[in-house]
């Protein structure tokens, strides 16, 4: 599951240290060529908002080897485009298509024990993180030598692999729900007005996420006309973030032990700290380097905390209770690519580094004018 989770996720992120590759292939500015990255979390969102939901309705290794085929497919048309259009459209169709670890984070919270889910999500989501990370590493180093074009063709192959994978080793668990798909759907508005916690654990991921989408999507740029360095370098920077994997399968163990409340508001100010950091050190690849493990531990701890909450709500919809979380996360994520790549068209760094700011500052604020809340709550729902 840990394997297929970070090989799969790293779909949606191959674009971004290509993104000043694909501007001068196709001749447009940074702005249209941000367009790739925003088009891919847009389709994660989609994805996540109408395939995860059938994990509750129909046998998951099944549904997910089905998925395969289309990722395969959208891969090998963004390889091939010829236009900026297509390439949008089939980067849309990627993030639909590569919603797999969406399907596995919940089966593993059903197959784990109640007293070790933290670790076990945890634990997937270190791979998770390593893919998201080491996918840019990948993907610079690819585009620097061999162009953009080749690192689809390459990711195309590796789900083939990772398809095999899934096929002969992951086991079958048969769906709880059997109502039909329209009550389903219409099963996720109840869900997200009855559970004031998921709500909560969904505002704090979007705008975690988007200050982290912002960072990762504008990176490559300062690296290129701030110190003149390529698309492997971008990447690079990736390298220094999978330090966060290991904080991540830590912090999957505290949250078992420990209150969410408190460990997510001090995950939430490493989060601010670290833009604080990126805003001083804009000439300064160390002062990057040291902003970039601090953000990523900040957002993938926040994270996990999140996800051992509301995996705690209620198990037979729990692939709802992830779509409702992981739709929220990824609008919040394509929002924050949005606006950052506005902002360096007219503010350049100073004006991503502030985006980040406020939107963490925002997080930290909300979340701690709500404790008493969520406390209230929580003592409602025991009784």
């Amino acid at each position: 599951m840990t394997i297929t989770t970070g090989f799969v996720v790293a779909n949606i992120y191959y674009n971004q240290p290509l993104l000043d590759d694909i501007a001068n292939s196709y001749h447009i500015n940074s702005a249209k060529a941000g367009q790739v990255a925003v088009f891919t979390q847009i389709g994660y969102a989609l994805g996540l908002l109408f395939i995860v939901p059938l994990g509750d309705m129909f046998e998951r290794k099944k549904l997910m080897l089905i998925d395969f085929i289309f990722v395969v497919t959208s891969l090998l048309i963004a390889a091939w485009a010829p236009t900026i259009t297509i390439l949008l459209i089939a980067s849309l169709c990627i993030g639909i298509s590569s919603v797999i670890p969406q399907l596995l984070v919940p089966m593993a919270a059903h197959l784990a024990q109640p007293h070790e889910r933290g670790k076990k999500i945890g634990f997937i989501m270190s791979g998770l993180l390593v893919g998201i990370l080491a996918s840019r590493t990948l993907s610079g180093f690819i585009g620097e030598h061999f162009g953009w074009r080749a690192m689809f063709y390459i990711a195309a192959g590796m789900m083939l692999v990772i398809w095999l994978l899934v096929y002969l080793q992951l086991p079958r668990v048969e769906a709880d729900y059997k109502g039909k798909y329209q009550h389903l759907m219409a099963s996720l508005v109840k869900i997200f007005m009855d559970e004031p916690a998921l709500r909560l654990a969904s505002f704090r991921g979007a705008l975690c996420f988007a200050c982290f989408s912002a960072f990762w999507t504008t990176l490559v740029f300062l690296l290129k006309y701030q110190f003149n360095l390529g698309s492997d370098v971008a990447g690079g920077f990736g390298l220094l973030g999978v330090l966060g994997a290991v904080a991540a399968g830590m912090m999957g163990r505290l949250s078992d032990k420990m209150d969410s409340y408190k460990l997510s508001a001090f995950t939430i100010v490493l989060i601010i700290a670290s833009f604080v950091l990126f805003l001083l050190s804009g000439n300064n690849l160390i002062g990057l380097g040291i902003g970039v493990i601090l953000m990523d531990v900040g957002v993938q701890a926040t994270h996990i905390s999140n996800q051992a909450v509301i995996f705690a709500l209620n198990p037979a919809a729990r692939n709802r209770i992830n779509t409702v979380y992981m739709v929220s996360y990824f609008i919040g994520g394509s929002t924050g690519t949005f606006l950052a790549t506005m902002a360096w068209q007219h503010y350049q760094w100073p004006g991503v580094c502030a985006i980040g700011i406020t939107l963490s500052s925002v997080v930290l604020i909300v979340h701690l004018l709500t404790r008493q809340k969520m406390k209230a709550h929580r003592a409602t729902a025991l009784s």
